[in-house]
């Protein structure tokens, strides 16, 4: 069971990634040492609840996406949106190989 203390430092570290601050903020002495030993002994905690507030903003995001895909006065960024869109929906383009096939080689395959 974490303390109060504790789980503000882990809230405070996933907004902003600075391990003194958080622990400043959560009350601790020495911030600068506990920071970085609260960060090495919550690193799985930490790992998890900003996956969590990431999680917590797709809807926002494609909210936005699909707002500026639809009402962005410029053309690159309505393009730009779709395609993200897409992209995110697994309906991307087929990436190209960066292996070039020499042409030499096509009378190989030929006969």
């Amino acid at each position: 069971m974490r303390t109060a203390k504790q789980e503000t430092f882990i809230e405070q570290y996933c907004l902003h990634g600075n391990a003194a601050k958080a622990a400043t903020t959560a009350g601790y002495s020495h911030p600068k040492q506990r920071g970085h030993e609260l960060k090495n002994q919550f690193e799985t905690q930490i790992e998890e609840r900003t996956k969590k507030m990431i999680m917590d903003c797709v809807p926002g995001a494609l909210t936005q996406l699909k707002t500026l895909s639809e009402g962005a006065e410029s053309e690159s960024v309505r393009l730009g949106a779709v395609k993200d869109i897409l992209d995110r929906a697994g309906l991307n383009r087929p990436r190209r190989s960066k292996q070039k096939f020499p042409m030499w080689r096509l009378h190989l395959l030929m006969n």
